[in-house]
């Protein structure tokens, strides 16, 4: 499941909407949402995350962060490591070799981490 595919299911259970109806509500079958929940299709198009904030009513931080949750849930990730030093392609590779392997506590570590050295947070 992605990040995206989890804060739909929320809102969802949170509304008590099933996927049939949100699914004809916003245009898609059934079947392409439980996929999208699920992390077995890509981003979806902005136009259809617009959709999706619409049919929830959210607005302002709350739909930037569902736009945000959208860019950062493509369930397959390719990461070109071409012209970086030897350290970062063996931190590509090692991470997209183990990443299946590791618990949730270092996960979300490795990515605080990240966001650190990246001045986010």
């Amino acid at each position: 499941m992605t990040p995206l595919g989890e804060r739909i299911r929320a809102l969802r259970r949170e509304r008590g909407v099933s996927q049939k109806q949100m699914a004809e509500a916003i245009g898609v079958s059934a079947a392409y949402l439980s996929a999208l929940e699920h992390g077995r299709r890509g981003v979806p198009t902005w136009t259809l995350i617009q959709k999706i904030i619409g049919y929830f009513n959210i607005i302002w931080d709350d739909a930037e962060e569902l736009q945000r949750l959208a860019e950062t849930s493509h369930p397959r990730v390719r990461i070109d490591t071409s012209g970086l030093s030897p350290a970062a392609t063996e931190l590509a590779n090692l991470l997209g070799e183990s990443i299946g392997r590791l618990e949730e506590a270092d996960i979300d570590r490795i990515a605080a981490m990240v966001r650190e050295a990246l001045g986010r947070r």
